[in-house]
This record gives structure tokens, sequence and C-alpha cells, in this order.
């Protein structure tokens, strides 16, 4: 089963194309090479049927040089098929007026599985996580959130024994200014 199919342009006269193959089958992604005989061409690939919905092409419009070669992987996405899928590569050059279509089918991979050696191991265990980390999970908040509610009751702390020390209506201002900057800050963090 060919993985490869090529398309001769230009070979007898100029937008021509031409192909030896009259039906490709592949298990998976194949190539489409455009091989160009004399003068450039400028090729349009499309892919129809059910092709369409299991296969990309990297790009629709090709540029193939003077006797050069240009490969398009056709790429196959839907590996896990259960059945033939049946479709058609079309290959256009000559603004349309030249045209060739391939029919293509994608089978379904074979059912061997190849077993390496690291299936026998066991699994390995996520490490344990600290008390931090568990306090982080448990809470919810990030490290940097409980860092600036830490330093806020400190501030509160201190606003406190100010006010405590010093009495009078500024310093119970002054410890009320500090309460409600940090419920407005610990609002915003946690929202």
């Amino acid at each position: 089963m060919s993985q490869e199919v090529t398309v001769h342009v230009n070979r007898g006269s100029a937008d021509s194309l031409e192909t030896a193959s009259s039906r490709l089958e592949v298990r998976g992604s194949f190539d489409l090479r455009l091989q160009s005989h004399g003068t450039p061409a400028h090729v349009h690939c499309r892919l129809g049927g059910d092709l369409e919905r299991i296969a990309t092409l990297p790009e629709s419009n090709y540029y193939v040089e003077a006797d050069g070669e240009t490969i398009v992987l056709v790429r196959v996405t839907a590996e896990a098929i259960d059945r033939p899928v049946d479709g058609t590569l079309e290959v256009l050059t000559g603004y349309g007026s030249e045209s060739l279509s391939i029919p293509v089918t994608v089978k379904p991979a074979p059912g061997d599985v190849d077993v390496d050696e690291s299936l026998s191991k066991p699994a390995q265990n996520a490490p344990e996580r600290s008390a931090l980390e568990e306090l982080i999970a448990t809470v919810g908040l990030e490290p940097a959130t409980l860092g600036v509610v830490a330093l806020g009751l400190v501030a509160v702390g201190i606003a406190v024994l100010t006010a405590a020390t010093i009495g009078g209506p500024v310093a119970m201002a002054g410890l009320a200014i500090v309460s409600v900057g940090f419920l407005v800050a610990l609002v915003l963090l946690i929202r």
C-alpha cells in the first residue's frame, strides 16, 4: 500500500495533469508529490467527500517550479477511525481548466498495539504537599493574597495599640481609617 501519490504537471502540454494512481489506499497521513515537467505551474488542491471530514491540507494553492517538485502532506487527523473512509483528492491547474480527481480510501489502523516496558513500572505517586501548600489549597487563596492579609492585620494591630496608648478622638479616627482601608483591601482581594 503506497503512502504517496505523484501528479505530473505540464508533462504532455501546458496545464496538463497526469497520475499513474487510479486509486489510493492509506492507513493515515500521506504525501501528494506535484512534479513539474517544463514550465512552472500554480496548482490548487482540495479534498472531497468524507475525506474532507478527517483530513486537512496545509494550504490549498501551491507553486511548482519549472522541472521541480513540491511535496504536500495530507494530514489525516482522525487516526482512530473504526471503518474505511472514502473521498477524493482533487488537483486543479490552469485556473481550473484542467483537473484530476483521485479516489482515496483511508483504512483504520491495524489492531496491534505496541507495548513498551514503561507500562510494567508502577505509577509514581505525586509528592506530598507541605503544610503551607495544604493551607493554601484549603483556603483557596494565593500566597501573595495571604501575605497582603497578614500585613493588613499587622497594620490594624499597630493602629489598635496606638489608639489604646495615646487615646483621644484623633487616635480613634486613625484606627477607623486603617480598619476601613484594611476591609476595603480585603474585599478587593477576595472578589
